[in-house]
């Protein structure tokens, strides 16, 4: 491990091929902490997590990290039939190279916890494998299930999810790749809205803001998950348009970048994106969204 962090200089970059997200994230989602893709169901987060789990094992000699990946798919959501689809699609001249999809396909590892038990006994047992088995990726989606799905709200789910949070963070630390989770959204009244912004705006301000939003939606696990994570990418609709908002980062500009899914995956419409100040940057809309259609008859998530 020490070698390892030396030849990367405690630094490092999945890059996701969305230009103007990789340039504001300096290089891309960053190796060592953690991730969070957050957003209402259908807007495309197992979307986005399917190409970067395509783009860790891509061979480096096309801009992958030429490693493996673990996939924790607790809603079995993953679709290597969409997967393959992203990549033809991307990468043509590599993905009809004769035995290539099938290699790429060994390098991901999908596991499907039943439980959180489960889960957690999973969690426990990747901190070595990760460094064994040169694993250059982890995607839990999404966490969101497993902890709601058991505990609900309350004390008892806040303390279980302290422990996962220390869990996944030391993971991230230990094994310097790129940790990335999923959240679903929930409804907010307009008490809790002064908790949930990262702009440190008063109380009084914030409860003027969300005047009349008593069911402004927010991302699920709550603040002390949302103070874990490094990276918050929000991903929403307004007007019928998606936007991929990069809510929290400690070097980034809060910036919006519309977006469309297409059969290689999440494209994006601008590269230089929209620049948001004050709550909005963190606020979750579901305007005019509706699930997309596949070519194939299958609808995207």
């Amino acid at each position: 491990m020490e070698q390892r962090v030396q030849k990367e200089h405690m630094g490092g970059h999945l890059p996701t091929r969305l230009k103007g997200l990789d340039n504001a994230l300096c290089g891309g989602i960053p190796f060592g902490v953690l991730t969070e893709l957050v957003g209402p169901a259908g807007i495309g987060k197992t979307q986005l997590c399917l190409k970067l789990a395509l783009l860790a094992s891509l061979p480096t000699a096309y801009g992958g990290l030429g490693g493996r990946v673990i996939y924790i798919d607790v809603e079995s959501k993953f679709s290597s039939k969409r997967m393959i689809e992203m990549g033809s699609k991307s990468f043509p001249d590599m993905f009809y190279t004769k035995g290539m999809a099938q290699e790429m396909a060994g390098r991901i590892l999908v596991l499907q916890p039943a439980s959180l038990s489960e889960f957690t006994e999973s969690l426990q047992q990747l901190k070595i494998s990760l460094l064994q088995n040169q694993v250059k990726l982890l995607i839990i989606d999404s966490m969101a299930a497993l902890i709601s799905g058991e505990y609900g709200q309350g004390t008892a789910r806040q303390h279980l999810l302290g422990w996962h949070i220390s869990f996944i963070k030391s993971l991230a630390e230990f094994s310097r790749i790129p940790v990335v989770v999923t959240n679903q959204v929930r409804s907010q009244t307009r008490d809790e809205a002064c908790q949930y912004s990262f702009q440190g705006q008063s109380r009084e301000k914030a409860v003027e803001d969300h005047t009349g939003y008593d069911s402004h939606l927010v991302a699920a696990l709550g603040i002390h998950w949302a103070h874990a994570v490094t990276i918050r990418l929000v991903l929403d609709s307004k007007s019928g348009k998606r936007f991929i908002k990069l809510a929290k980062s400690p070097i980034s500009p809060p910036l919006a970048f519309p977006y469309n899914i297409t059969s290689s995956g999440i494209t994006l419409l601008d590269d230089d994106g929209i620049e948001l100040t004050g709550p909005e940057i963190n606020s979750i809309h579901c305007q005019g969204h509706s699930d997309i259609i596949n070519f194939d008859g299958e609808r995207f998530q």
